[in-house]
């Protein structure tokens, strides 16, 4: 084999390959004896069927393996004996000698980008400050009450009175788009809560002030985003009955409620959402705690972003703005910004997620953090949890996709590696209110 090389510009380049044409020929006519020991051929015996009649019906087929095999290795190689890292796939061309029979030497170019250099800086150096918050009374009292809230039953209203905010109407409904009823837009018997969610913008509102046998025609825009296209953003109209109306009977607080929700008594119950709350807290302490540790991290990347990764990473931010901006979800701070200020902002993300990527793989290849077997099939476990009654299907899947468990692998790899990062820095704590700890910005990576 012969290298030549062709590129090198910062961390692109490039090679062309030569491997002698003998070479492609012997390991092209081994696999092609290789077939024909297999093969079964009115006429001749097993391992004896003609190389001529081999090369007919397999050459081209054994030709594209080989010249695979060829390939793969002749670039391994390269990449082994120049001690070569490539930031992602390397761009291969055949030039010459690909074709089957052919007398020429195989060639071929190689062309992709190095990693960069990387000096991982002193983890021991760094200085974070872990907010964190307790649970105290007013927040398990807080979510006692949405529980109490939703577990309320409703009693029928007999007085002759206009519907107000916190009853439940019972309407008959009829929708229409200029002028005509459209598919799934009726309805009979519907229990609508006025001043909840759940409803077109202002068709629970509208429902105020009629008494039970009232009808009236209300008019309501679908929004942008609504999941039947064919309605959003459309104006519609809504015949409507009412025909009952009933007020909430607020649940009281206590054993017989915990009982109802399957616990033996009040006590377990706030032990419980102490605890579920308190899980949150930690979460969110450690979102706030890696957000800082990637600030301070990303002022030390002082290495070049391989090109093609940071276009990759901002193709696939870029997808998502555009989808964005086609529902009109873009954030606030976005909406008016020119496309070119957009692009300019969102490809800075882009290559401070690779460098930050690059540099946490670096820490964790230098101090041989890896990702287990059973914490991938944990991974995996917890994903089918989430589908019930789907999880023998949620296995399939990522046994029969290598690419999927990959992207379970990443951040299991990454947290290894912030967690690494952490108990080696200075970290102080601060304890705040729950209001300051959600208020702290998530992590862009």
């Amino acid at each position: 084999m012969q290298v030549t090389e062709t590129l090198s510009d910062g961390l692109k380049r490039g090679f062309t390959v030569t491997v002698p044409a003998a070479e492609i020929e012997s390991k092209r006519t081994a696999r092609l004896k290789e077939v024909g020991q297999s093969m079964k051929l009115p006429g001749f015996r097993p391992g004896k069927v003609p190389m001529s009649i081999l090369q007919q019906r397999f050459g081209e087929s054994v030709q594209g393996e080989v010249l695979e095999q060829v390939v793969s290795e002749a670039t391994r190689t390269l990449l082994d004996e120049r001690g070569l890292r490539p930031a992602m796939q390397p761009k291969v061309d055949l030039v010459s000698g690909s074709e089957p029979g052919s007398k020429e030497d195989l060639k071929f170019t190689v062309e992709f980008e190095v990693l960069p250099e990387i000096t991982i800086p002193d983890l021991s150096d760094l200085s974070l400050v872990r907010l964190k918050s307790e649970v105290n009374a007013e927040t398990v009292d807080k979510a006692l009450n949405e529980i109490a809230s939703r577990q309320r039953e409703f009693e029928k209203v007999e007085e002759d009175r206009p519907a107000a905010t916190g009853d439940v109407a019972v309407v008959d409904f009829v929708g229409k788009v200029d002028g005509t009823a459209f598919e799934g837009g009726s309805a009979d018997d519907v229990s609508v809560e006025l001043g909840g969610a759940g409803f077109i913008p202002g068709f629970a509102e509208q429902i105020e002030g009629m008494k039970v046998g009232d009808e009236k025609v209300i008019t309501v825009t679908f929004p942008a985003d609504y999941g039947a296209e064919h309605l959003a953003g459309k104006e519609a109209t809504f015949d409507i009955k009412l025909k009952e109306l009933r007020r909430p009977v607020e649940a009281k607080i206590d054993d017989e409620l915990a009982k109802k929700l399957g616990f033996d008594g009040l006590e377990q119950v706030r032990e419980l959402i102490s605890k579920q709350v308190g899980q949150e807290y930690e979460q969110l302490s450690r979102l706030r705690l890696k957000r800082e540790l990637l600030d301070k991290l990303a002022e030390k990347t002082d290495f070049e972003a391989p090109p093609g990764m940071v276009d990759a990473e901002f193709s696939q931010i870029w997808n998502r703005i555009e989808e964005d901006r086609k529902a009109g979800r873009l954030d606030e701070e976005d909406k008016d910004k020119d496309e070119d200020t957009l692009r300019a902002d969102y490809r800075k993300i882009a290559e401070r997620r690779v460098k930050l990527g690059l540099l946490l793989a670096e820490i964790g290849r230098v101090n041989n953090i890896t990702v287990t077997q059973e914490e991938i099939v944990h991974a995996v476990r917890a994903e089918a949890s989430r589908y019930p009654g789907q999880e023998q299907a949620v296995f399939e899947y990522f046994s029969k996709n290598p690419q999927a468990v990959d992207g379970l692998r990443g951040p299991i790899f990454e947290n290894k590696v912030i967690d690494y990062i952490v108990e080696l820095a200075k970290v102080e704590d601060k304890d705040v209110t729950p209001e300051e700890l959600a208020e702290m910005p998530e992590a862009d990576v």
